[in-house]
């Protein structure tokens, strides 16, 4: 990941599940199986260059594995 991702996220929702996802072969092979979800939120990050900026956050997860492969859709203007 090239950003950090600070505090909380909000306005958390979620955007496919199971096999709507189009990854989700991917991420069973992966991390294993489970009810994966892709999600989408808004958080505060911060780059490389030390910048901070608000941002539409994208990630998958699910039960018993957690959140991963974070990334990020659109920067928001501050």
């Amino acid at each position: 990941m090239d950003f950090e991702i600070i505090g909380e996220i909000h306005q958390i929702e979620i955007i496919a599940v199971g096999t709507k996802i189009r990854e989700v072969r991917r991420l069973r092979k992966r991390y294993g199986s489970g009810r994966w979800r892709k999600m989408k939120g808004i958080a505060v990050v911060r780059f490389k260059d030390e910048t901070t900026h608000t941002a539409e956050v994208h990630w998958y997860e699910a039960h018993g594995i957690g959140k991963k492969e974070y990334k990020i859709k659109f920067p928001l203007l501050d």
